[in-house]
């Protein structure tokens, strides 16, 4: 049978590369969306035609734990269970430090921290009863070398995304494998979007490998984490930066 795999905030940038990786080695995919329908449901057709697989998009805001329960409950019911999650669902909300809000903290935590130990949580059970579970966060070189006054609360989120890693690792041995990846610049529309080339630059001068990653390796390493060849890799933080001597 073939393994069903979440993947939150799958509509564009990483997660729509890592929903297209998977499909391709033959994972059923549910790909969560917040607000991007139309992207959401249009991958999920080109998935299903493209590679022969079953992809259920949902709408679901993470952070609302309703809203997770909802889900999750749907993919039960067309495909029996989740038994792989990615969270990669996340915000980013850059001001200028001193103008930043505690309402605008708040939501960041609350995507992108409270929102993965939501899923987490709530597909738990079926990995519990089955004695299978892959859990791979999406965190970021941000929570663990980088500083940036324009979003400190986002630097903070992949921190204790890192931690909660490492908590959920302990907690749901032996049967489920919990680990984070930390990307750094990654380049998306959304992360090039906006910048000069006098930016990208400068940021690129920082990466040893002089150049700014794709998403499709990011996406890469979430399909070696999740095989059976990375059964023994748990409870890790792995960088995919090029190497890098800090960026924001």
């Amino acid at each position: 049978m073939k393994k069903v795999v979440c993947i939150t905030g799958g509509a564009g940038g990483i997660g729509r590369a890592i929903a297209e990786t998977l499909a391709e080695q033959g994972y059923d995919i549910v790909l969560n969306y917040c607000h991007s329908a139309f992207d959401a449901r249009g991958i999920a057709d080109d998935l299903e035609t493209q590679f022969g697989v079953r992809c259920l998009a949902i709408q679901a805001d993470i952070s609302k734990e309703d809203d997770v329960d909802r889900m999750v409950t749907e993919a039960e019911e067309v495909f029996g269970g989740i038994d792989i999650l990615i969270n990669n669902a996340g915000i980013d909300m850059p001001n200028l430090f001193h103008l930043k809000t505690a309402e605008e903290f708040r939501h960041v935590l609350d995507v992108n921290v409270v929102g993965a130990y939501n899923c987490a949580k709530r597909v738990y059970p079926h990995m519990k009863e089955q004695e299978y579970g892959r859990i791979v966060n999406i965190s970021s070189t941000n929570g663990i070398n980088t500083y940036y006054p324009m979003c400190f609360d986002y630097d903070a989120s992949k921190a204790a995304l890192n931690s909660l890693t490492h908590n959920l690792a302990m907690q749901y041995g032996p049967y489920v494998t919990v680990n984070a990846i930390a990307p750094g610049f990654i380049g998306t529309e959304k992360e090039l979007d906006g910048y000069d080339e006098e930016f990208l630059k400068s940021e690129t001068d920082k990466i040893f490998v002089k150049r700014y990653g794709k998403p499709e390796e990011v996406a890469a390493l979430v399909a070696f984490l999740i095989s059976e060849e990375a059964s023994f890799i748990n409870n890790a933080i792995i960088r995919i930066d090029g190497g890098q001597a800090g960026s924001c």
